[in-house]
């Protein structure tokens, strides 16, 4: 059941789309290219969902400070305050979350390009059973598998794109983790609370051993799924340097907002102050100065009537 899902849902349709724009571009390599612009464009909102999340998170990292040192002895209510402000200890993982989902498409090409680039008559009878009845193949056989010195169903025999595969996945995974807020207190205490958040530690280290881990079997890739792969983290660097411009930006307009709000806020607690002062002192005034009516009245002078 699952090899026929498999099947159905990845290989056969990543193995016809290859197979089509080889044969509308006549170059294998463009032909991967196009497709890894398709699926990162497929794969952009999870991207951008992902990055805005954690942005969101690294703004609330004083506040998860303080309720883990607070209630550090009782998770249950540290988890009742991390709902309270909507934050998900998950959550700070996410960054490697769209490395994770391009398994299945790193799995599904290393596949199809077995069975597209091999050279044996099994994997040209498989690739005759799967191809829709809409490709052509007699008008793309043989397939042109020659790409400078690489040979794009064979690893790179000079380790050229295992080493690029490493540097870009480095990069990628370094530009979707949002930068860690400025600690004012010293990089002692900075150093102590990352030892305390155990996601953040792991998180921390999955920036390196992903880019390893993918390095590593970049050795026994087929050169053209080291071509998509190093495609795809470039595509995803430049992307991951965009979202970044514009959540900062997005960031300085709330911070500024809220700056403006706070001063109003004050102005107005202090001309409502100077009123009350004012009033208060007319008050004052109005009491300490007699009025007319309680004011004695002179004492008449009586007039002597001359004789």
């Amino acid at each position: 059941m699952f090899s026929l899902l498999w099947n159905s849902l990845i290989i056969d349709p990543m193995l016809n789309a290859l197979l089509w724009l080889y044969g509308a571009v006549g170059n294998f390599v463009l032909a991967i290219a196009i497709f890894t612009i398709i699926t990162r464009v497929i794969m952009l909102p999870l991207n951008l969902r992902q990055q805005r999340s954690m942005a969101k998170t690294q703004e609330m990292q004083p506040q998860i400070r303080a309720i883990q040192q607070k209630y550090k002895d009782n998770p249950q209510k540290m988890q009742e305050e991390f709902n309270k402000i909507g934050y998900n200890p998950a959550e700070s993982l996410s960054g490697c979350l769209p490395l994770i989902a391009t398994m299945p498409i790193l799995f599904g090409l290393f596949a199809v390009l077995r069975i597209v680039l091999g050279t044996t008559p099994l994997a040209l009878l498989e690739m005759t059973q799967r191809a829709y009845p809409f490709i052509d193949l007699t008008a793309l056989l043989p397939i042109n598998s020659q790409f400078l010195w690489l040979n794009l169903g064979q690893p790179d025999p000079f380790y050229v794109l295992p080493v690029l595969v490493f540097i870009t996945t480095f990069i990628q995974t370094k530009v979707s983790t949002p930068p860690k807020p400025k600690n004012n207190e010293g990089d002692k205490k900075g150093k102590q609370q990352q030892q305390d958040d155990p996601t953040a530690a792991m998180t921390q280290s999955m920036q390196y051993t992903m880019p390893l881990m993918f390095g590593f079997f970049a050795l026994t890739f087929q050169a053209g799924l080291s071509i998509y792969f190093i495609l795809s983290n470039l595509i995803g660097i430049g992307q991951g340097y965009y979202t970044r411009k514009v959540m900062e930006k997005e960031k300085a307009v709330r911070e500024e907002a809220k700056k403006t709000a706070e001063l109003e806020a004050a102005n107005g607690d202090g001309s409502a102050n100077g009123r009350v002062n004012t009033e208060s002192d007319a008050g004052d005034e109005t009491i300490a100065k007699p009025t007319a009516k309680n004011t004695p009245p002179p004492a008449k002078r009586k007039k002597k009537k001359n004789k």
